[in-house]
């Protein structure tokens, strides 16, 4: 698996045009909305959005910008599950989660010092990531995963308790873009 295929599941899971009245994002195609569209140089139809741009801003946007190849160096479980969260809840949020996790796993910082929440990837945050791999194995990104996405979880409940119009967007969230 590499960034082209998680791109397309991206796809696939966003599918096409939508402009739901609750969706804040406004029209939406392949999950970019109008905004991101505009922002990146796009200004047709969003209708008519072509697949090749919406994959451009994937991988520029949530992929190589936030630094996750250098994450998929380390663990391509964790590379994708940020990748993912993202496309969902931007970078920085997605990398907090990253960090929260770390910093909850290192037993007091006997493994390694806590991080500052930042929320961007850089040499501190990949040291700890080798460290926690480094200590726990291949088996213990099935646990950062698992704290990754019980914070993402937590995240998707409280827009929706926040906002009423989030809850129409609560089940596919959770059965979509949790484990």
């Amino acid at each position: 698996m590499d960034i082209h295929d998680l791109i397309d599941e991206v796809i696939a899971r966003e599918g096409g045009y939508s402009d739901h009245r609750a969706d804040r994002g406004g029209p939406t195609n392949m999950g970019i909305t109008r905004d991101v569209a505009r922002d990146n140089g796009y200004f047709d139809d969003m209708k008519a959005l072509p697949r090749s741009f919406a994959e451009s801003v994937y991988r520029r946007l949530y992929w190589d910008q936030p630094g996750f190849t250098f994450v998929a160096e380390i663990s391509w479980a964790v590379a994708a599950e940020l990748f993912d969260t993202a496309v969902n809840m931007g970078p920085a949020t997605a990398i907090g989660f990253l960090q929260r996790a770390l910093n909850a796993l290192n037993r007091n910082q006997q493994d390694y010092p806590d991080l500052k929440l930042d929320r961007q990837i850089g040499a501190r945050t990949l040291g700890a990531l080798r460290r926690f791999r480094a200590l726990r194995g291949p088996g213990g990104d099935k646990v950062m995963l698992k704290a990754m996405e019980a914070l993402q979880g937590e995240r998707y409940i409280a827009l929706a308790e926040s906002r009423p119009g989030n809850e129409a967007f609560l089940y596919g969230w959770l059965a979509n873009r949790i484990g």
